[in-house]
């Protein structure tokens, strides 16, 4: 047979508090030592006001570049733009799953093709333009 961690404790103010008039609260030995080890059990509820003023971001969360990527979208170089918004997402869904490395992994691959997107995009509108009013000043 295996012994309880449990144990009771006379304690009146408690039996006064509660108004059942109860003078003995069992309590667990688990629940005495330390907080919970996995994030699963910890509580869902809405944390207090001196967590959430704390001017410290999620250290371990990396970057998606999604508003980048969005920004991207208005180049005209359609395939590199849609593809650096799906790695975006894909970063995005990683970061939230726990996978940092893959995060990390896709986040920069959709920088790279949002940057060289808009770099392409502003070649190709320059080049549009150049020759749009050099045509137009020949005719």
């Amino acid at each position: 047979l295996r012994g309880s961690k449990s144990f009771s404790a006379a304690l009146p103010a408690e039996a006064e508090r509660n108004g059942h008039g109860l003078t003995y609260k069992s309590v667990s030995v688990g629940h005495l030592e330390a907080a919970p080890l996995s994030p699963s059990r910890l509580s869902l509820g809405r944390a207090s006001s001196t967590a959430t003023s704390t001017a410290a971001p999620e250290q371990g969360r990396p970057a998606d570049y999604l508003v980048l990527a969005i920004f991207s979208c208005f180049c005209p170089v359609w395939p590199i733009n849609i593809v650096a918004l799906v790695f975006s997402i894909m970063s995005r869904n990683s970061g939230q799953q726990g996978d940092l490395d893959g995060a990390r992994r896709l986040g920069r691959m959709a920088r790279l093709l949002s940057i060289v997107s808009i770099i392409l995009g502003t070649i190709i509108i320059v080049l549009y333009v150049s020759l749009s009013v050099r045509g137009n000043s020949c005719s």
